[in-house]
């Protein structure tokens, strides 16, 4: 058929397309001045333009010559709720993320069935009525990171290696996402059993947030297999009531990466028992532990070492810190790398593994890591030599 041959597509598809990826009528129409008339019916796009709207959408062709628009569950059906995030009304950035991960686990659960391997449960739960310090106690035991690794660790992209492997350990899923701002989510989690899934936000240049936030997620998905969390669409607790959900799940993800005793004995060993927390006293205490000085800003404020008008002094003079600063940028990154930090070591390696058995072509594991076959022996090299720390793995 000649690309510049209209075709017959239905209207009600290109509508549902634009609609279910999240984009007003107006964005699209920036990107195809005749989108409009195309969505009303009025006149027929050609075989480019179709093509170029399956691109934008991130759809297959075929999809456009439905007879009728699919029917697909929510997204909100799958994750956690979000602060300042409305379910149904994601942006069309965060939209792609969620399905991509939700496309990313149903392949690795059929790819377990196809070779005939066991899902690992996520056996982790948590109670609201708990001490969130106890219940991050409970994670950092589960987790096996002892105090002496965690303190041995040469800078912080060994110390995320490190946690997103543990975390993995647990039977979960730990994918990086791009493109979406960071005011809009740092970090989500899959509510799905088994092989739930946490997603960390990789425009997070810091190593030592992503830790944080990493953790933050599991604490949700220890609430969620007590049943004390649903997905986004499901919950109905007020913004009130949802704030100490979080502040439950920050404290807890805090008592992990830090626990009381460590803690105590670092201020002791560094005699700031009785310090006024100057910006270079947390930024030597926090990099001892391996996190960011507002992790740690947090951890001291809620054992008493503290108070909370200290705790607001320092938290707006760590920001006028930070804005301060150069915009940090990363350097080169190979696709092989990329491919690691989006999925994961579990998932890569499953996908190799599904190869390796003749399960699935090298055309179906390129697809699925998001990864051209020119680039599989350098990925085989990275995954044979140990996980990789750069500043930017996405």
């Amino acid at each position: 058929m000649p690309a510049r041959q209209t075709v017959a597509v239905n209207p009600q598809l290109l509508a549902w397309a634009r609609e279910e990826s999240g984009f007003p009528l107006e964005r699209v129409s920036r990107k195809f001045k005749r989108f409009e008339a195309w969505e009303q019916g009025e006149v027929q796009p050609t075989v480019r333009q179709v093509e170029a709207l399956a691109h934008f959408f991130h759809r297959p062709l075929s999809i456009f010559f439905l007879p009728k628009p699919p029917e697909v569950p929510q997204l909100a059906t799958e994750y956690r709720r979000l602060l300042g995030v409305q379910p149904g009304h994601e942006s069309p950035e965060l939209r792609l993320a969620l399905r991509q991960m939700i496309i990313r686990r149903e392949t690795a659960l059929n790819l377990f069935g196809e070779l005939g391997e066991d899902v690992s449960p996520f056996a982790l739960a948590a109670h609201l009525r708990e001490s969130p310090a106890d219940v991050g106690a409970r994670l950092r035991a589960a987790l096996s990171v002892t105090m002496n690794q965690q303190l041995a660790w040469p800078d912080e992209w060994k110390a995320w290696n490190s946690w997103r492997a543990a975390v993995e350990n647990l039977g979960v899923l730990v994918f990086q996402f791009s493109r979406v701002p960071l005011f809009e989510v740092r970090g989500l989690s899959l509510l799905r059993m088994p092989m739930p899934v946490v997603a960390i936000n990789s425009k997070e240049i810091a190593p030592g947030a992503r830790i944080f936030t990493l953790l933050h997620e599991v604490v949700h998905l220890m609430l969620a297999g007590a049943n004390e969390e649903r997905p986004a669409i499901k919950e109905d607790r007020s913004g009130e009531d949802w704030a100490s959900v979080e502040r439950f799940a920050e404290i807890a993800a805090s008592h992990a990466l830090i626990p009381e005793a460590a803690l105590r004995a670092e201020i002791e060993a560094v005699s700031l028992q009785n310090s006024q927390w100057a910006l270079d006293d947390l930024r030597r205490l926090a990099r001892r532990f391996r996190v960011t000085p507002l992790a740690l800003g947090t951890r001291l404020r809620e054992s008493g070492f503290m108070t909370w008008d200290q705790y607001h002094s320092w938290r707006e003079a760590w920001t006028a810190y930070i804005a301060s600063l150069p915009a940090r940028k990363s350097g080169p990154v190979t696709p092989a790398v990329k491919a690691v930090g989006r999925n994961g070591r579990p998932f890569t390696q499953l996908v190799f593994e599904a190869m390796s058995a003749n399960r699935i072509t090298s055309v179906d594991a390129a697809r699925y890591l998001g990864l051209k076959f020119q680039h599989f022996d350098k990925l085989r090299t990275i995954l044979w030599s140990g996980p990789v720390g750069l500043p930017s793995d996405e």
